[in-house]
């Protein structure tokens, strides 16, 4: 296991990059505990792969160092870093048996078959599969096969960390679940240092004690779920984390009080802003109030569309021209006449150029 590292990284995959914008990764400079669960969540072409393949050696980086516990590993190859990788695509030997997939990587190494035949059956055990360890690889599912990639990380004792690149991609749906399950209770009982790349934010909500979340090259934050969805300190992770995601609405803010789509808004904090700063007011839908009377603070609104989708709806309402989502428990049943809406104040954010404002004590 391994405390990683990230210090002053950047990549391009410009050679003769000049610009912020050339680059695939921007600065970085983060230290990633020693045993701690990790996820990389974004969308497509934010830099999660880039950055995974920086931490296990299959890309060199433009700029910076990674470190293993203090020691600079940025030049070292792969094989020299004790690395497991998990890709997309199970990596599995066909025409091997699942014991001979296992044994593999401890067999390349050199070890005595007593240690190999307690460290498989030992994974083997914890994967659920010694019921298949004489089988041919060729003839498992998709995520049989994928478990066995997962068991040839986990059979190495030595290895500072296991990296996960969108493991679960092939798996069906209905596995998934199981599958992530397993992940975690992976990672409980090994304590292993885990990084996994995922743009699904259930795989990486439910899987790691802290999400990096990446936008745009950049790691716009790492925390909780709990902290991801209550302070989201930039627009992006308001948008990204949540179904559905953070209402913004543009805002002019003066002390504790907000002016949005032409209705004035008390806040819990008094917030000093700039006035040519692009400034947004942001609230879960799940902290936004609909119904038929009119309320202290509530606002006017109309009825867009409902979304039935079991366990609550999400009704999309128009406030001054403005689309505003709430989610309303399933048995409540929604109307036109349901035009006030309420804010939950305590729940309120302000974001200014993007980020995140932190709000001092109101004077009212």
């Amino acid at each position: 296991m391994a405390e990683i590292h990230l210090k002053g990284l950047a990549h391009s995959y410009d050679p003769n990059a000049s610009e912020e914008g050339h680059y695939a990764l921007k600065q970085i400079d983060h230290v990633w505990e020693d045993g701690k669960a990790y996820a990389l969540l974004g969308a497509s072409g934010c830099g999660k792969s880039t950055l995974l393949n920086i931490i296990s050696g299959l890309l060199h980086p433009s700029k910076g160092q990674v470190l293993f516990d203090g020691v600079d590993v940025t030049n070292l190859p792969t094989e020299e870093r004790h690395i497991a990788q998990v890709f997309q695509f199970p990596v599995v030997y066909d025409t091997m048996s699942v014991y001979d997939n296992l044994a593999f990587p401890l067999r390349n190494r050199g070890h005595d078959e007593a240690t190999i035949k307690e460290r498989v059956l030992n994974i083997a055990e914890i994967l659920e599969m010694t019921d298949v360890l004489n089988k041919k690889a060729r003839g498992l599912t998709a995520d049989a096969k994928q478990k066995i990639s997962l068991g040839r990380g986990l059979v190495r004792e030595n290895v500072a960390a296991i990296l996960f690149d969108e493991p679960l991609t092939v798996i069906d749906p209905h596995l998934k679940w199981l599958l992530r399950m397993q992940l975690k209770s992976l990672h409980l009982r090994l304590k292993r240092t885990m990084i996994y790349v995922t743009h699904d934010q259930t795989e990486a909500l439910t899987f790691a004690d802290k999400v990096v979340v990446m936008h745009d090259g950049y790691v716009v934050q790492i925390g909780t779920p709990e902290e991801l969805f209550d302070k989201p300190q930039h627009t992006f992770v308001g948008y990204f984390i949540g179904s559905p995601g953070m209402n913004f609405i543009d805002a002019k803010i003066t002390g504790s009080q907000a002016v949005i789509a032409g209705e004035t808004v008390e806040l819990a904090a008094s917030y000093e802003i700039k006035d040519s700063d692009k400034v947004e007011l942001g609230i879960r839908p799940e902290f936004v109030t609909l119904s038929a009377a009119p309320s202290a603070g509530s606002f006017k609104v109309s009825v867009k569309r409902i979304e039935d989708i079991g366990r609550h709806k999400i009704v999309h309402v128009d406030f001054n021209g403005n689309d505003v989502s709430a989610i309303v428990p399933e048995n409540v049943a929604i109307t036109d006449d349901f035009t006030n809406m309420v804010f939950d104040q305590s729940r309120i954010n302000i974001y200014s150029n993007d980020w995140l404002v932190e709000g001092g004590l109101s004077h009212d």
